[in-house]
């Protein structure tokens, strides 16, 4: 409370603050905007037994269970940030222009322009995957589907200047932000239905999920927050005040926040989404591999197994695309700074590299574990929704997380001003 007392006394923190309530509030009601020529009733049963829907529903914030205006959310958007993220790897110039601001700019704006076709692209894929679902009787054909995809892509961006409106504040990121005010939104929701259909044999399954949730809730706050401390020295001039002076460079057990989580979902549900446009086809051998491969990642078993390797994986990819050694031990050198008992250069180089794979050995392990937890209590209690619960509990800590340092920040910065 006294936070917040300090928060509305500063205008700028306060305005910040109202904007950013503003902006899911929009958010909310565009979420209840259908789109058009789509009749939406039944469409939840549909998505509690289709993982790539399900997922695509969360990252929405449950816009799609309505199949609204923004029932793809921001995930064009991030899919295209990805992308561009990989393209440095592999273009030299861009990985140039990610070091400057001038070129970050740019970048950021060809992922704008990138998000347009992929939310066309995306857009296209949902229509036609909820159209194989005959229960439901849409099909779309002509102007119908085009007044549908452009209504869906401009959801999109909509939430996506939302979104980076709301980074502007400096209270958070706007993207994450309106992902954590999605899955939030579904919370009383989901609360309420436990609620109708409890009975007292339920109990057991609520007790494990109160568990994994304060498991989950505590092994994140350990894995984003973790961090080895190098400690640094660095050369100072002459005279009186000549001697070193003591810093220290601090490895993050978790490099990569949420990303790896974003990436293995991503990967882990496009086998059975491609897989489902092929189980109607006229020859008789694809439909049945098609078959085949939905069945086969709809086992838990085999959906834990991925997605542990994924994100166990993915951790470490993301983490060589953003921790450079060379530039860091450049860096040091460049500033007169060392690690005591580390020569400068290629040996500093060479050992903050095995720093950094032992802490991204033990960050990855942890990750992808708790990632896995909801798939292990599923297991046991038959809960179809914990799978996807980890998930979300995964984003809204740390996207909690991520706003109570940035809020942090902002409040010591105006209390050294004052």
């Amino acid at each position: 409370m006294e936070t917040l007392k300090r928060i509305f006394r500063i205008p700028e923190l306060r305005n910040a603050l109202l904007f950013i309530v503003f902006v899911v509030v929009v958010f909310r009601v565009a979420a209840h905007i259908p789109v058009p020529g789509i009749d939406a009733s039944g469409l939840s049963s549909i998505l509690e037994g289709n993982q790539f829907l399900g997922i695509l529903n969360m990252f929405s914030g449950g816009t799609l269970k309505n199949f609204s205006v923004v029932a793809l959310g921001v995930s064009p958007y991030i899919t295209s940030s990805i992308i561009f993220q990989l393209l440095g790897m592999i273009f030299p110039s861009l990985e140039e222009m990610q070091k400057e601001e001038q070129g970050r700019q740019r970048i950021n704006r060809y992922t704008r322009f990138a998000t347009v076709p992929l939310a066309f692209l995306q857009g296209y894929g949902v229509l036609r995957l909820i159209e194989t679902q005959q229960q439901l009787g849409i099909h779309l054909t002509g102007l119908q589907l085009i007044f549908a995809l452009i209504s869906m892509a401009a959801g999109t961006i909509f939430l996506m200047w939302l979104g980076e409106l709301a980074t502007e504040r400096k209270m958070g990121n706007g993207i994450s932000l309106l992902i954590f005010a999605g899955i939030m939104a579904g919370l009383p929701g989901a609360i309420a239905q436990a609620a109708a259909t409890y009975n007292s044999g339920d109990m057991l399954s609520i007790a494990l999920f109160v568990a994994l949730a304060v498991i989950t809730i505590v092994g994140v706050v350990i894995v984003t927050e973790g961090q080895r401390n190098i400690v640094v020295q660095y050369a100072r001039g002459g005279g009186q005040m000549s001697g070193k002076v003591q810093s220290s460079l601090p490895l993050r057990l978790n490099i990569g926040g949420m990303i790896p989580i974003l990436f293995a979902l991503s990967i882990v549900v496009l086998p059975p989404l491609l897989a489902q446009f092929f189980t109607q086809a006229r020859t008789q051998v694809i439909r049945d591999i098609a078959q085949w491969m939905v069945v086969t990642f709809q086992n838990n078993t085999v959906h834990a197994v991925l997605y542990f390797v994924l994100v166990f994986a993915f951790t470490f990819f993301y983490a060589s695309i953003v921790f450079r050694p060379e530039q860091i031990s450049e860096n040091l050198q460049k500033q007169g700074g060392f690690i005591p008992g580390v020569r400068p250069g290629e040996q500093t180089t060479k050992y903050l590299q095995w720093v950094m794979n032992r802490l991204l050995l033990s960050g990855a392990f942890f990750l992808a574990t708790i990632a896995i937890l909801p798939n292990v209590v599923q297991g046991f209690t038959g809960n179809q929704n914990l799978a996807v619960g980890g998930s979300s509990m995964i984003i809204v800590v740390s996207v909690v997380i991520d706003i109570v340092k940035q809020v942090q920040s902002q409040l010591t910065m105006r209390a050294y001003d004052v």
